[in-house]
């Protein structure tokens, strides 16, 4: 194959003239930290001056984004990002479009190795778990119940810090320190408030809140404040700076964590 070769090949990756196509599938809409994280995606692409493709789904499930996975198939689109709400069931999907040729990655969220070629990690999952309890411990004095607000029961990199979160509690300088509830929002702010109510009903000892997800952190900063909590019960975890602000003036949540989701977007794009 000489020279002729050439102009094929490139054709089949879409040629020069047409641009490529890369779409980014987020956990659902209206969470503004996934739109960050798209937006970071979309100035990638766009500099490269090719096209960026960004659907949610409406809830947070897998099955939503199976969907989105086969009309991407169907659109023949060159590369999926995901960022999962599963790690295991979307692998049939995935593996569906790496067979007709689309380049798979996940970030944020994993799915398992054999579902993506690559992923992306927004931060060491061991880091953000100890921090999330030495944060807390140093604001309840060490001593005391806490809970976890999650998002849902599947998504992977909750779960991993989770993991972590319960590793560092079984350091002996932890001893005072009851983990009494890891509690699910689904990253839906409805859902994440009536689960901050119902820890604080069920628990009424509760010293601190632990939210590794920024909607659930902003739910429970709007429902302490709500219920004149400051100071009875901390708050801290994984929140967007522009969210928790008023939280973090007010002492509702003395301080909390983030990587710039921008950036985790912008790295896998």
């Amino acid at each position: 194959s000489g020279g002729d070769a050439k102009p094929s090949s490139s054709a089949a990756s879409g040629g020069s003239g047409d641009k490529q196509k890369f779409a980014i599938i987020f956990k659902n809409t209206g969470n503004p930290y996934g739109e960050k994280q798209m937006e970071g995606f979309k100035k990638a692409i766009e500099e490269n001056g090719d096209e960026a493709i960004l659907k949610a789904p409406d809830q947070p499930t897998a099955e939503a984004q199976i969907q989105m996975i086969e009309e991407l198939i169907s659109q023949k689109v060159d590369s999926i990002a995901i960022v999962a709400n599963d790690p295991d069931a979307l692998q049939p999907a995935l593996q569906k479009a790496m067979k007709a040729g689309i380049k798979v990655l996940s970030l944020d969220s994993a799915v398992n190795a054999d579902s993506r070629m690559v992923h992306i990690n927004q931060a060491d999952p061991e880091r953000i778990g100890r921090t999330l309890i030495q944060g807390v411990s140093e604001m309840i004095g060490g001593e005391g119940e806490i809970a976890i607000l999650s998002a849902t029961s599947q998504a992977t990199n909750q779960n991993t810090w989770i993991e972590w979160m319960k590793k560092e509690l079984e350091d002996g300088k932890y001893a005072k320190i009851k983990l009494v509830k890891v509690a699910y929002g689904d990253d839906l702010r409805d859902k994440s408030v009536s689960e901050t109510e119902a820890l604080l009903k069920s628990y009424p000892n509760l010293k601190g809140i632990i939210a590794p997800t920024t909607v659930g952190i902003a739910a429970a900063g709007k429902v302490l404040t709500d219920k004149g909590l400051k100071g009875k019960v901390q708050l801290t975890g994984l929140g967007l700076p522009s969210e928790m602000a008023e939280y973090i003036e007010s002492g509702v949540s003395p301080w909390m964590y983030l990587w710039n989701p921008i950036d985790v977007g912008y790295l896998a794009g």
